[in-house]
């Protein structure tokens, strides 16, 4: 690949919901692997900027940079799982009731999945009046992941696992997962929108309106996620 394909590629916003672009690999570590020997790609994708063309060029040796994925096969409905939660119990996605939830899949070893973590905070705070809450689901040891949330004051709901975690993701339609990815529920259980890469605020609040509206009957799903994806296309 020459170097001008390499910089449009490593700008490129990969974005669920019909929007699929390259994704640019920031983490110098390329996988990490589960107990079971599962590699997690240590991908991300976020909206473009100057920086980004920057930094196509000096993309660790070996990485993929700028690789095109297939979309996923994304549920209409929030699929049924349950993960250990802090203590250790296994908890059923569907024990967060009638909420609205915004669900990210994370790991510690992921620089952009720690730089989410204030904006999941406020949005967890701001949101927790109007029956939306987040839930962290860390694929990675859960050692780390429980030392790694006390140092860094997580105090959404964190939900931890390896393998299970990784079929968690698949059974959204990302069977290799790019992390940080975000899912976004209305309060029936349909799964908003999905978004890969970093999240930051304007994407948030544009996803949350849609939902808002959803969960107001203002709208139907498919025209949610027309209209999200055009707003997402605009930002």
């Amino acid at each position: 690949m020459n170097t001008s394909a390499v910089r449009i590629a490593g700008a490129a916003l990969l974005v669920v919901l019909g929007i699929w672009a390259g994704a640019k690999v920031h983490s110098t570590r390329g996988a990490v692997e589960s107990h079971l020997g599962v590699p997690v790609a240590a991908g991300v994708a976020s909206a473009p900027n100057p920086s980004d063309m920057a930094h196509a060029d000096a993309a660790p040796e070996g990485a993929a940079v700028g690789g095109l994925l297939p979309p996923p096969r994304i549920p209409d409905r929030l699929p049924q799982f349950s993960l250990a939660d802090r203590t250790g119990k296994a908890t059923p996605i569907a024990s967060f009731g009638d909420k609205s939830l915004i669900i990210n899949f994370w790991a510690t070893w992921c620089a952009p999945c720690r730089s989410e973590i204030p904006l999941l905070e406020t949005l967890h705070s701001e949101w927790a009046g109007r029956e939306v809450s987040v839930v962290g689901i860390a694929v990675d040891y859960r050692d780390k992941v429980l030392e790694f949330a006390e140092r860094f004051k997580i105090s959404y709901p964190l939900l931890i696992g390896e393998q299970d975690a990784l079929d968690a993701a698949a059974a959204f339609g990302v069977e290799s997962p790019v992390f940080p990815f975000t899912v976004f529920t209305d309060r029936r259980g349909e799964v908003v929108a999905l978004f890969i890469g970093e999240l930051h605020r304007p994407q948030a609040e544009l996803i949350l309106s849609q939902v808002q509206n959803l969960n107001k009957d203002l709208i139907q799903l498919p025209a949610a996620r027309r209209a999200i994806a055009e707003g997402l296309r605009r930002l």
